[in-house]
């Protein structure tokens, strides 16, 4: 398998618990909280270890509860490449409400970064790539990055590798979006943020088809993936286009299911499998991820289970 490293400039460490029900006013005692080490690219990689590969991943990481995360995944094993800023690592919040089964998510700001922190991100980032490697960039852009900060982390590995994997949100999304330096190689859209960038809902497959091709013939990416919730994924390529339905499970926690799609695509994609195969593996970590607590992310085991029960289809 190829080198993949993983990017994540803002991580967290996600805490997730639940109570007997979520009601305003009352103080609300929670269950002994489960906490994981979070963030999109930290996910990533964690994703790939708990299926058999490996990712190195390198985080910006401040203070204590930066400590706190890097112990967190020396302790799953994931090699890690920590670039320290000031201030302190962000939390994220997951309250199940036991009356209803309903989730309450709440993820906390990250620290706006300066301009010498970005510029070191930037060096660290050109030093860990290596020739071929495949690099992910998930989660978001903390304030003070600037929204072309994607732009910037692709120009720097160009030297090294143009397998470069995009999912992130808001700003940085949009600007990535419309103003393409050079395809992607994969960039990774939800279905939110495909309705706010279409400026209409994607009621239908074919909506978030006609999204992902247009992408693709701007030459944002090579691939271009949105998610459908419980319907699965879409796919398009240059030269095709899939459609891969989720086999039915029961949801408790949809924290990280999207990094755990990319994980495993990632990884797929790293060993050579082709891109509609990597599809399945995506939306098959993605679900098995959707049936376990907090940010435990998915079981290898049930990952293959439902990879033979995803509905794979080209249209």
């Amino acid at each position: 398998m190829l080198k993949i490293l993983t990017i994540t400039l803002n991580p967290a460490i996600d805490l997730s618990t639940s109570v007997e029900a979520v009601v305003a006013g009352p103080k609300l005692y929670c269950k002994p909280p489960r906490i994981d080490p979070g963030g999109g690219g930290v996910n990533v990689a964690r994703t790939i270890q708990k299926l058999g590969g490996q990712a190195t991943a390198l985080l910006a990481v401040a203070g204590a509860r930066g400590d706190q995360i890097l112990e967190l995944l020396t302790a799953e094993d994931v090699p890690v490449i920590p670039v320290r800023v000031h201030g302190e690592t962000r939390q994220s919040l997951a309250v199940t409400d036991e009356s209803s089964g309903a989730q309450y998510r709440f993820s906390l700001p990250g620290e706006t970064l300066t301009a010498a922190e970005a510029e070191r991100l930037l060096a660290a980032i050109a030093n860990a790539a290596s020739k071929g490697c495949h690099v992910v960039l998930s989660g978001g852009v903390p304030p003070g990055l600037g929204d072309d900060f994607p732009a910037k982390i692709q120009r720097v590995i160009a030297p090294f590798t143009d397998q470069l994997i995009v999912d992130t949100s808001k700003a940085p999304l949009a600007w990535l979006m419309a103003n393409p330096i050079a395809p992607l190689l994969l960039l990774r859209v939800d279905q939110k943020e495909a309705a706010q960038a279409a400026h209409h809902a994607m009621e239908t497959i074919e909506d978030s088809l006609a999204f992902a091709s247009a992408l693709v013939a701007q030459g944002v990416a090579k691939m271009v993936v949105t998610g459908r919730g419980a319907e699965g994924s879409v796919m398009v390529t240059e030269r095709a286009r899939y459609h891969c339905k989720a086999p039915r499970v029961p949801v408790r926690s949809k924290v990280g299911a999207g990094d755990a799609f990319v994980g495993a695509m990632t990884m797929a994609l790293a060993r050579g499998e082709p891109a509609e195969q990597a599809l399945v593996w995506g939306v098959a970590a993605s679900s098995a991820t959707v049936c376990t607590e907090g940010t435990a992310l998915c079981d290898p085991d049930r990952t293959r289970e439902l990879r033979q029960a995803c509905d794979l289809r080209a249209v």
